[in-house]
């Protein structure tokens, strides 16, 4: 796995999510650093396809296309690791749950090892890797076919393992989140089993970062107003904040770690 971002090339990732693009002038004006040292910011950004390279600098990649894994692992991670504590904070001992496919879920994993007494059923290798040697979790892993980009498990065979169970908390992620509420995906067999995983729980929690506002994804998984929570790092925006209201979906914001205000 490869290391998280050093904390320029976070700051390069963010401005680039913000503006589109980025050029080497402006960033090593930004930074007080020579064009040389942010030209490798960027071959190092794009090496890991992140970010694309164009004539003296590099650009954001479009929102409709799905980033590769470690790149998703990379934006928003410390919006991420926020998330996971919080939802954490939802889950009580001794509870059932399943997690579906997703950096955010896996984040949620990790911040679920000292728990005591769960039940954890899930259709993603890397969270089952991160639950697996965790004292207080009984884990179960669905079958199916293994997506080699990002360690899912999807396909009828998951489906049909998730349906046996009936459980507390279902925590699932989306790719996005359009202006109307809906939660989209790019694979039509990994929105079947998040919609099953929906199906057999008892409270439905929603986890994505902000940037999912800002993506879109051609299929659909259901909509917000489904979910009995949404936990997310920043503030949604007025419109879906107004539809949670109505449909009376808590959100929980959380806050930035003290040491990301200080690097802010």
């Amino acid at each position: 796995m490869q290391p998280l971002l050093p904390p320029r090339q976070m700051d390069i990732l963010e401005t680039a999510r913000r503006e589109g693009r980025v050029t080497v002038d402006s960033l090593a004006n930004r930074f007080d650093v020579t064009p040389q040292t942010i030209r490798k910011d960027l071959n190092d950004l794009c090496d890991r396809e992140i970010l694309h390279r164009v004539h003296g600098g590099a650009v954001f990649p479009s929102n409709t296309v799905n980033l590769a894994y470690q790149s998703r692992r990379e934006i928003a991670a410390g919006g991420k690791v926020r998330i996971g504590e919080k939802v954490a904070e939802l889950i009580p001992d001794n509870a059932s749950l399943i997690l579906n496919i997703g950096t955010t879920t896996e984040a949620v994993a990790s911040a679920l090892t000292r728990h005591e007494g769960l039940m954890v059923i899930t259709n993603n290798l890397n969270v089952a890797m991160i639950l697996s040697e965790a004292p207080g979790v009984e884990l179960v892993i669905s079958g199916g076919m293994v997506r080699k980009s990002d360690r899912g498990i999807v396909g009828a065979a998951a489906i049909d393992l998730i349906r046996q169970f009936k459980v507390d908390y279902a925590i699932i992620g989306a790719s996005a989140i359009d202006e109307e509420g809906a939660l989209l995906d790019f694979d039509y067999r990994e929105v079947r089993v998040a919609q099953a995983i929906l199906a057999q729980a008892r409270k439905k929690i929603l986890v994505a970062d902000a940037t999912k506002f800002e993506r879109r994804a051609p299929v659909q998984i259901g909509h917000i107003s489904e979910m009995d929570c949404f936990v997310t790092d920043a503030p949604p925006p007025d419109g879906i904040a107004e539809l949670c209201e109505v449909a009376g979906v808590s959100v929980t914001v959380a806050e930035p770690l003290q040491s990301e205000l200080v690097y802010g």
